[in-house]
């Protein structure tokens, strides 16, 4: 009997869903920066997959603050100040940023107003979020490009 019993607990933990929410212990604490890793995320009005979908975010590396988790959804803030529920297993805990305000973000060379501009960013652009320091935050974007950006231009850059 314990055999069968084994043998069953072993094939359902097989086929759960992948999509399954992790348990809430695994959870971090709120709140915290994470971004999107799916190519699609859903933030519903409520979590669980049986709530309606407010928003669907096409978009990697896309930062949001997670204010608050329940058994493994995340309540979020999105750069545009829209708030919802997302599976947490379709977010990343890696720091992401996004360029913010109005005209375009500088790129340097080394975290300095005075060192040797590399790029000039347009507001909405995503990359991955280094180490912030004294107002400036190491950049880095999908296409290889690196160097430092003012901290205040980068919307995921702030304490949550």
């Amino acid at each position: 009997m314990r055999r069968i019993t084994l043998f069953a607990t072993l094939l359902a933990a097989t086929f759960a869903s992948p999509l399954a929410p992790p348990l809430a212990a695994e959870d971090p604490e709120p709140p915290f920066w994470a971004s999107t890793k799916a190519a699609v995320v859903n933030m519903r009005v409520g979590p669980g997959e049986d709530y309606r979908v407010l928003w669907v975010y096409k978009r990697v590396n896309l930062p949001m603050k997670v204010v608050r988790t329940k058994e493994g959804w995340w309540r979020v803030e999105d750069p545009d100040g829209a708030t919802g529920w997302v599976l947490g297993s379709l977010m990343s805990q890696r720091r992401a940023g996004l360029v913010q305000g109005k005209g375009l973000a500088e790129m340097h060379e080394k975290a300095e107003a005075g060192s040797k501009l590399k790029w000039r960013l347009e507001p909405g652009v995503t990359g991955k979020l280094g180490e912030c320091s004294e107002g400036w935050c190491d950049f880095s974007l999908p296409t290889g490009h690196q160097g430092f950006v003012p901290q205040d231009r980068l919307w995921g850059a702030q304490n949550p």
